[in-house]
């Protein structure tokens, strides 16, 4: 568990850690110590590839698949170059991203070349729990995780999905987690993290270069406004693929695995069409007190990466993001045929076995004694979290000072 944090005193607010990196990274580059990394994709590619195999970025994938990776990286590199207006530490962070995605990209295809069929792997028919970020979607989650005839997925494993010998993935995830909070020292306040807790499967979204991660860190309108017309099936092919591999490696592909993001209820139609046996559940809250705390985080995430930070565009991007991706999710879940839950954000806090055990009517599953003393030990620990001060930094939009 992490040490409380000092008061955030506003929403933009930047830690002395973040601050001297920032200088020391901007020193290294004009006193000619090392260059300034290009956002280019051929500079980025040959990077992220270097020692890999090439083929590998081919291997277990369709060439629709393949193309459409290049072609987000183009349009991403564009994006970051001409409007991101980086600092040194959001440009080097973005650089490590990209790199880090082309090198996980090769390492899959290399897993899915020795191991033929893992990546087919048939699982059991996942729980999607779906809603906007700020909605509950973490506490619904990890409620459902807990039960111990579903599995979720453990934040080293969605951080890398490859299984080690020997297994170092928690271990090295803990220490990017203490990097993390010395960066941004308010992390756990905006989410609670833990190197084996169940976590969002965002980092394998980010892998196939969805906007998912990158749009709550950068200003990248063009990239935003190219992934939202554009089919994201790519994406989730690479998700199953991703997941079905995991659950072979981790050994729990018979149980359900329980998978949240926020990112689902934008691309909900792709995500289904890889599960169409899964069960949804959706959570929902207050609009403006979703875009409050989701401006609370953004901003937070934001700040790190650029000088020129503007809460009011903050504030509009992410009220019209949030309307498309309510409007989004509404149309699918009026077009699916499947088990759907739905959970209020208030009513989960005022009674959360009560809805728990109507969750489980609904979607016709079994409420174990088991289960019931997992969900409680998950309460217990989150009690505990350093989250519950996070409304204290923020105010629904609107509501008087």
């Amino acid at each position: 568990m992490a040490s409380s944090p000092p008061p955030r005193p506003h929403l933009l607010a930047r830690s002395r850690a973040s601050r001297l990196a920032d200088r020391a990274i901007g020193a290294i580059w004009r006193n000619g110590l090392h260059p300034r990394p290009a956002l280019e994709p051929e500079a980025l590619w040959a990077i992220g590839a270097n020692g890999c195999n090439p083929a590998d970025e081919y291997h277990g994938r369709s060439a629709e698949d393949v193309a459409d990776f290049r072609l987000r990286l183009d349009r991403l590199c564009q994006s970051l170059r001409g409007e991101a207006q980086l600092n040194a530490l959001g440009h080097t962070m973005a650089y490590g991203q990209i790199t880090a995605a082309i090198r996980m990209r090769h390492r899959l295809g290399a897993l899915w070349r020795t191991s033929p069929g893992i990546e087919q792997t048939d699982i059991a028919p996942p729980i999607i729990v779906v809603g906007q970020m700020r909605a509950g979607t973490t506490r619904m989650h990890r409620l459902l995780a807990a039960d111990p005839a579903h599995a979720g997925t453990p934040f080293y494993c969605g951080m890398n999905p490859l299984r080690e010998q020997p297994e170092l993935r928690p271990v090295k995830t803990r220490i990017g987690i203490a990097v993390a909070r010395q960066i941004n020292p308010w992390i756990d306040v905006q989410h609670p993290f833990g190197a084996t807790m169940v976590d969002e499967e965002l980092p394998w979204l980010s892998y196939a270069l969805s906007p998912a991660a990158l749009e709550a860190q950068y200003r990248i309108p063009s990239f935003v406004a190219f992934s939202e017309v554009r089919n994201p099936l790519p994406i989730y092919r690479e998700f199953a693929r991703v997941l079905r591999s995991d659950a072979t490696q981790m050994g729990n592909a018979a149980r359900p695995r329980v998978l949240k993001c926020p990112q689902y209820a934008e691309d909900l139609p792709a995500l289904l069409a890889q599960f169409p046996k899964a069960r949804v559940v959706v959570t929902r809250r207050c609009d403006e007190h979703v875009l409050a705390s989701t401006l609370s985080v953004v901003a937070g995430q934001m700040a790190y990466q650029s000088d020129q930070v503007d809460l009011d565009g903050i504030e509009a991007e992410w009220r019209r993001k949030l309307a498309l991706r309510r409007a989004r999710m509404e149309a699918a879940l009026a077009d699916f045929s499947g088990h759907v839950a739905e959970v209020e954000f208030d009513a989960l806090g005022a009674d959360w076995e009560g809805e728990i055990a109507g969750v489980y009517r609904v979607l016709g599953l079994s409420l174990s004694e088991p289960a019931i003393a997992a969900m409680r030990a998950e309460q217990g620990r989150a009690k505990t979290s350093p989250h519950h001060g996070h409304r204290a930094v923020y105010q629904p939009v609107g509501a008087s000072a």
